[in-house]
């Protein structure tokens, strides 16, 4: 008997917090959580969808190769492709001779 008078204090004291009103329930911090990544999902469900059914409907457009040029060749890019390997040796070899030995 004594602790079911315990138990309906507790509840009437508990089912009367402050800021909560009648009938509503108090969302604890991980549900609140829970929802915000929900209606963080949908949106972006959302967002994708759209997404894919514009890039569906549009034409898709090719894309063209980058070939050869004709008669024009740029010296730079022809030069440094076309440099020697350096063997891991002489080229401490060179570091140390312009004093770079740290």
């Amino acid at each position: 008997m004594l602790d079911s008078l315990i138990k309906r204090r507790a509840d009437a004291h508990f089912s009367k917090l402050p800021g909560v009103d009648v009938g509503k329930t108090i969302m604890t911090e991980s549900e609140a959580v829970a929802a915000a990544v929900a209606v963080k999902s949908a949106r972006l469900k959302e967002l994708r969808l759209a997404r894919d059914a514009a890039e569906q409907a549009a034409p898709a457009v090719p894309v063209k190769k980058a070939g050869k040029r004709n008669g024009k060749k740029n010296s730079k890019k022809n030069a440094e492709k076309k440099r020697p390997a350096v063997s891991l040796s002489d080229w401490l070899r060179n570091r140390q001779a312009a004093r770079h030995s740290q």
